[in-house]
């Protein structure tokens, strides 16, 4: 069975629902200008489509009375923004300065490898997307990826590898944090 991310033909009609014009009128009343509403409206916008191309970035310029190239930007800025569709399993692996001294690049090699990607980053089998992205702000816990909502820090090629086999099989997988309070500064 394939697990294929949707297409642009298969998305529908770009426009705000009457829910979403309502929970938009709630964002606009919290900041004080339109323009400091785009990252929730890309936010909003990805939920709702899965993923952020140029019409939805045009319906949130319009919506928020912009240029279309300042929603670009912020959209192109941010990794957490989808700019193409992704499989069910969106493997977004850190490959700065802090993450690739300790290995991220021949984390990626393997990923790429174990899972058989195409030149866009999707797996055989439609479940997995990988990218290589900027900073995830886990420098302290290199190298790491974060798999849709989710960090995997002090990664090896052997987590990766239950991490993988785990999703493949619909496993549940505890929460990949347990450890963080063991590595930040106590308060007292």
């Amino acid at each position: 069975m394939s697990h294929s991310a949707p297409t642009a033909a298969s998305r529908g009609p770009r426009e705000w629902s009457p829910e979403q014009r309502a929970e938009i009128d709630k964002i606009l009343a919290r900041y004080p200008t339109k323009k400091a509403a785009v990252m929730p409206l890309l936010w909003m916008a990805q939920d709702a489509w899965e993923w952020i191309d140029l019409d939805v970035m045009r319906l949130i310029a319009s919506t928020l009375e912009l240029p279309p190239s300042h929603v670009h930007a912020v959209a192109s800025f941010y990794t957490m923004f989808k700019k193409a569709p992704t499989n069910r399993y969106f493997i977004q692996v850190c490959h700065t300065l802090s993450c690739a001294l300790v290995g991220a690049d021949k984390l990626v090699e393997h990923i790429e490898r174990r899972l058989e990607v195409d030149e866009h980053g999707n797996s055989k089998d439609g479940l997995f997307t990988v990218l290589r992205v900027e900073c995830l702000a886990s420098c302290g816990s290199a190298p790491m990826a974060q798999i849709n909502e989710h960090y995997y820090e002090r990664l090896s090629p052997e987590i990766v590898d239950q991490v993988i086999d785990a999703l493949r099989a619909g496993k549940h997988i505890p929460e990949p944090r347990p450890e963080a309070d063991q590595w930040t500064f106590p308060v007292s």
